[in-house]
């Protein structure tokens, strides 16, 4: 019994803990982020590669908003993406951003 308090504990913990994120809309993932981010076309980080994403997480969500909404080097702005909401580029961002 102790035990499995104990685990209920942790595993509640981890939970609090870990980072949450909104699952992006994976339809416009795939039409707009993906033909770059998935092969690191023109120099676009890789998704789910953290360590490619590192030095541009550090500029923080908003600069990395603007970026995409303006485009910077080889990306267009909106990222190929005119529909999106300032949240769906957060939500996509960070998808992209984290370790899969």
């Amino acid at each position: 019994m102790i035990k499995s308090i104990a685990a209920s504990v942790a595993l509640a913990s981890f939970m609090v803990a870990a980072p949450a994120f909104a699952e992006p809309n994976m339809d416009k993932y795939n039409r707009a982020c993906a033909a770059c981010h998935v092969s690191g076309v023109a120099g676009a980080p890789k998704s789910h590669d953290v360590a490619a994403w590192e030095t541009r997480m550090a500029k923080g969500m908003d600069a990395l908003v603007a970026s995409v909404k303006n485009g910077l080097n080889a990306m267009p702005p909106t990222g190929l993406c005119a529909d999106c909401s300032d949240e769906e580029y957060q939500e996509l961002i960070t998808y992209m951003s984290s370790a899969k």
